[in-house]
């Protein structure tokens, strides 16, 4: 079950592989997530150490966190990938042109999950395409729509 997605690295990227990630959460950020207090437009992914950590992520705490917890809505948090996994991402974004980004936050088993891609940045040009695309399946299917009740 998805929680939140971010379309903006679909628009932004060609997205290569796709990784599973772990988060390493504290108690009132999972609530927040729940509620759906949870942004992930400008956030991205780091190596640092050979680990990999969110950066930017951004968890509004709730109106009844508790007093004595100091919440950072913009945290660092740790990803966890397994150890292979992680050395080939690794290898991966040292190559020119690659970067990670976080594509969506899901559930899965209970637990909350990162779907973190291994992408390359598209130019321009090739938004402009993807635009032109998305443009003509809309207005393909909204000539079949039409087509099909004339012929009823």
């Amino acid at each position: 079950m998805s929680i939140i997605d971010n379309k903006k690295a679909l628009f932004d990227y060609f997205i290569e592989e796709r990784f599973e990630a772990g988060l390493v959460l504290q108690g009132w950020e999972v609530k927040a997530i729940r509620e759906g207090r949870v942004q992930i437009k400008e956030a991205y992914v780091v190596v640092r150490d050979a680990e990999l950590f969110l950066i930017g992520c951004h968890i509004s705490p709730l109106i009844s966190a508790s007093t004595h917890v100091h919440t950072d809505p913009v945290r660092t948090r740790k990803l966890l990938l397994n150890a292979a996994e992680i050395r080939k991402l690794i290898g991966k974004v040292e190559q020119r042109g690659y970067t990670l980004v976080p594509l969506n936050l899901h559930y899965s088993k209970g637990r909350v999950k990162c779907d973190v891609g291994l992408a390359r940045g598209k130019k321009l040009h090739d938004k402009r395409d993807a635009s032109k695309d998305r443009d003509w399946q809309i207005e393909k299917a909204r000539l079949m729509k039409s087509g099909s009740r004339i012929k009823d």
